[in-house]
């Protein structure tokens, strides 16, 4: 008997080694920038479409996450409305705009695209969108392995044509791994895993270089615990940050 869940064990080991080795310096220029930018007291956003969009959850209001963190959520672009439908509105350009409308990202902000294929118009205008205000964008998506796909934006770019810093999710074209004998597709996918972990890194890093700095690193403690420190950045960040 085949051993798959090993198999995919050592396939998404694999990957983050070699994120570690290879996307470690651009992770590392990304880490410098948010801390920059968590020092001039700027905002930290982050945007997915698709089941990418969970990664822009899981960085927002999380135990040990960074609490001027924003996602920019919108449900046309979610699966939990309309899965298919959310394919077609990732698809649509001139989209990006209209959801970027209700957030104040500004000169100074950095802001992180997540998106597996980078060849869909809206996180490809996201990007653009975010630059136009003067944001830094890093784009987190299959850089190597999903050059064979073309862009679908109109421009022919990519995502990572258009971010300032693009970094590797080190997946391959498709997303998932595993071949199972009498199965067509394969199965298990890895972005969710490698992208989470490339963007809790960059977080962790911004972190203690803002501490070094002499600065102050905002950090949610978890909600199921009697810490009262979240009260205190509840009071300070609500209305000022979405969606808390």
């Amino acid at each position: 008997m085949i051993d798959f869940m090993g198999a995919y064990f050592e396939t998404v080991s694999e990957q983050l080694a070699v994120i570690y080795a290879e996307q470690g310096a651009a992770m590392r220029r990304a880490a410098d920038w948010t801390a920059e930018a968590l020092m001039k007291e700027r905002l930290i956003y982050a945007f997915g479409s698709g089941h990418s969009h969970t990664l822009s959850e899981e960085i927002f209001y999380r135990a040990g996450g960074l609490a001027r963190v924003v996602p920019i959520l919108d449900e046309n672009l979610m699966v939990h409305k309309s899965a298919v439908e959310s394919t077609a509105w990732e698809r649509k350009e001139g989209y990006a705009a209209q959801v970027m409308a209700r957030y104040a990202l500004a000169a100074g902000d950095i802001l992180f695209v997540i998106s597996n294929s980078g060849r869909n118009a809206v996180p490809i205008e996201m990007a653009m969108e975010a630059k136009k205000r003067g944001a830094k964008v890093v784009a987190i998506s299959c850089v190597r392995n999903g050059a064979d796909y073309s862009s679908r934006h109109s421009s022919g770019k990519k995502l990572s044509d258009v971010a300032d810093l693009a970094i590797d999710n080190g997946g391959v074209a498709g997303d998932a791994v595993i071949e199972i004998p009498g199965v067509a597709q394969k199965v298990g996918p890895t972005s969710t895993i490698t992208s989470a972990f490339i963007l809790n890194s960059i977080l962790i890093e911004a972190t203690a270089r803002v501490t070094a700095l002499d600065g102050t690193a905002e950090v949610w403690g978890s909600a199921n615990s009697d810490t009262t420190n979240n009260d205190v950045l509840l009071k300070k960040y609500r209305g000022k940050i979405p969606h808390l």
